[in-house]
C-alpha cells in the first residue's frame, strides 16, 4: 500500500530548500572582484583628460585647415592631426581595457545564473515527481497510512506548505532566467562597444600612417624650394579632381560622378543621421553585386518569370508573384515606364543563397517593389515630393531611401557594430550572424571596408 509519512515530507522539504535557487544579481556581483572606487576615479580622470586633449588638437586641425596654402601651415595641421589621432587611440584603448574587464564580469554573472537555474530546475523536477506521486494517493490510503486523524492533518498541512514553497521556487527560477537574458543583452552591448572602439583604433592608426608620410614629404621641402611645394599643392588638387570626377556606378542605372553622389549622400545624411560614407558604401556594394549578377526583365507578371536583359536567356521567378509583381506594375505605370522593358535584378546565384531566391530589386538601391511602396511614404517629405513621385530609379531618391532604410535598422546610432549590423539587415533582414544561412556577414564586412575607403576620400576632399 502506498502511503506518505512525516519523515518523507521532511525529506522533501530538505530537498527543496537545499537544492532550490537562492541567488540574486547582487550575490553574483559580490562573487566577482570589482575595481575600487579610487581606481575607477583614476581611470575616469585619465579618460576625461584625453577627451580634452582630443578637442584641443581638433581645434588646431580646424583652424589650420582655414589657413592652408603654406608649408608650415600644412606641417602644423598634419602634426595636430597626428596628435589628435594618437590621443584618440589612447582614449579608445583605455575604454577597451575597461570594457574587457566588464565583459569578464558579465560572463561570470551569466555563468553563475545559468548554474543556479540548472540546479533549481533539477530540484523542482524531483519535487514535481514526488508531489505527483503523493497526489495520486486516495483519501482511504492516506487515512490508513496514519495512526490517528490529527497526524493525518498535520501531514497534509506540511505537504501543502511544501507545495507553496515549491511555487516560490518556480518564481525564483523565472526571475533568474529573466536576469540571465538581461545580462546577455548587456553583454552584447559591451562587446559591440569594444568592437567599435577597436575599429576606431585601427582607422586612427591608418590616419597616423598617412599623415606621417605627408609630413615627411613636406619637411623635406625647404623654404627655398617653393616651386616644389607648389607641385605638391597641384598634386592634391589633381587627386581631388579625380575623386570628384570618378564614375560612381549605380546598379542598372547610368553612373554619376562621385562629386554628385556625395552631394546626394550628404543630403540624405542630414535628414536620416546615417553618415554619407556608409550610404555610398551600400550603393557601391549593390553596384558591385549588380556587375556579377546582371540585369533581368520581367515578362510574365502572373509568374514573375522573365529573361536576361542582355542575353534573352529565360529566368524563372525573377520577381515574387504576386507580392512584388503587382506593386511593380503599379510603380511603373505611375512613373510612365513599361514594366516589360524596365530592368530589375536577376535572382541571386547559388553561391549567395541556399534554396530558391528572388531578384526584382529596382534601381540603384535595389529595393523590391513591395518594400519601395512602404518606404516611399517616408522619403517623400524628406525630398519635398509627393509619395507618388518617389522614383526608385532616380539616384537622389535612391540615396535618400537607402539612408532612411539604414537609419530604421540602427545605422543612425553610429559606430562600427551598429553600421555593420544595419548593413547585414539591409542585405538579409537580420543582424550579422556567423554561420547563418544564407550568410550575411560577408556583406556587412565588405560594406564596412568600402565605407572606410570612401571616408578616406571624403576626409581628403574636406582638407583641400
Amino acid at each position: 500500500m502506498k502511503y506518505f509519512t512525516r519523515t518523507f515530507l521532511i525529506s522533501l522539504a530538505t530537498l527543496l530548500f537545499l537544492g532550490g535557487v537562492t541567488f540574486s544579481l547582487d550575490q553574483a556581483s559580490a562573487q566577482t572582484p570589482t575595481q575600487s572606487d579610487a581606481e575607477q576615479a583614476r581611470l575616469q580622470a585619465q579618460y576625461d583628460a584625453l577627451q580634452t586633449e582630443i578637442a584641443g588638437w581638433q581645434k588646431v586641425v580646424d583652424d589650420t585647415r582655414k589657413k592652408a596654402g603654406s608649408i608650415q601651415g600644412d606641417i602644423t595641421g598634419l602634426t595636430a592631426k597626428i596628435k589628435e589621432a594618437e590621443a584618440m587611440i589612447k582614449s579608445k584603448n583605455l575604454a577597451i581595457n575597461r570594457l574587457s574587464g566588464e565583459i569578464v564580469k558579465k560572463n561570470q554573472t551569466i555563468s553563475d545564473l545559468e548554474g543556479h537555474i540548472l540546479k533549481g530546475k533539477d530540484s523542482l523536477a524531483q519535487l514535481i515527481r514526488k508531489t505527483n506521486e503523493i497526489d495520486s494517493y486516495s483519501l482511504v490510503e492516506v487515512l490508513l497510512a496514519n495512526k490517528d486523524i490529527s497526524e493525518f492533518f498535520t501531514d497534509v498541512d506540511t505537504f501543502n506548505s511544501i507545495k507553496e514553497a515549491m511555487r516560490d521556487r518556480f518564481t525564483v527560477v523565472r526571475v533568474a532566467k529573466a536576469s540571465t537574458e538581461a545580462e546577455k543583452i548587456a553583454l552584447d552591448k559591451k562587446k559591440n562597444a569594444e568592437a567599435d572602439a577597436k575599429y576606431v583604433v585601427e582607422t586612427r592608426k591608418q590616419t597616423i600612417a598617412q599623415s606621417e608620410t605627408e609630413k615627411k614629404k613636406l619637411l623635406s621641402i625647404t623654404k627655398n624650394e617653393e616651386k616644389q611645394y607648389q607641385s605638391v599643392l597641384a598634386e592634391r588638387q589633381q587627386k581631388a579632381a579625380q575623386i570628384r570626377a570618378a564614375l560612381f556606378r549605380l546598379r542598372d542605372s547610368t553612373g554619376i560622378s562621385f562629386g554628385d553622389a556625395l552631394v546626394y549622400a550628404n543630403n540624405a545624411s542630414s535628414k536620416t543621421g546615417v553618415r554619407p560614407a556608409l550610404i555610398l558604401a551600400i550603393l557601391t556594394q549593390e553596384s558591385d553585386l549588380g556587375k556579377n549578377l546582371g540585369s533581368c526583365l520581367v515578362t510574365d507578371p502572373a509568374t514573375g518569370n522573365g529573361v536576361g536583359k542582355n542575353t534573352g536567356n529565360p529566368f524563372e521567378q525573377i520577381m515574387k508573384a504576386p507580392r512584388d509583381t503587382v506593386p511593380f506594375a503599379v510603380i511603373t505605370a505611375r512613373l510612365g515606364r513599361d514594366p516589360k522593358l524596365t530592368p530589375v535584378s536577376c535572382p541571386p546565384r547559388a553561391q549567395f543563397f541556399s534554396g530558391r531566391g528572388f531578384g526584382g530589386g529596382m534601381g540603384p538601391s535595389q529595393f523590391i517593389p513591395s518594400t519601395w511602396e512602404i518606404i516611399k511614404t517616408g522619403i517623400a517629405p524628406l525630398l519635398g515630393v509627393s509619395a507618388d513621385a518617389a522614383d526608385p530609379w532616380n539616384p537622389e531618391h535612391s540615396f535618400m531611401a537607402t539612408g532612411l532604410y539604414m537609419a530604421n535598422r540602427g545605422a543612425d546610432a553610429g559606430g562600427f557594430s551598429a553600421e555593420r549590423n544595419a548593413a547585414c539587415r539591409y542585405y538579409s533582414g537580420a543582424a550579422c550572424q556567423p554561420g547563418r544561412v544564407p550568410s550575411n556577414v560577408f556583406y556587412g564586412d565588405q560594406v564596412m571596408k568600402k565605407a572606410t575607403d570612401i571616408q578616406a576620400n571624403i576626409d581628403f576632399l574636406k582638407g583641400i
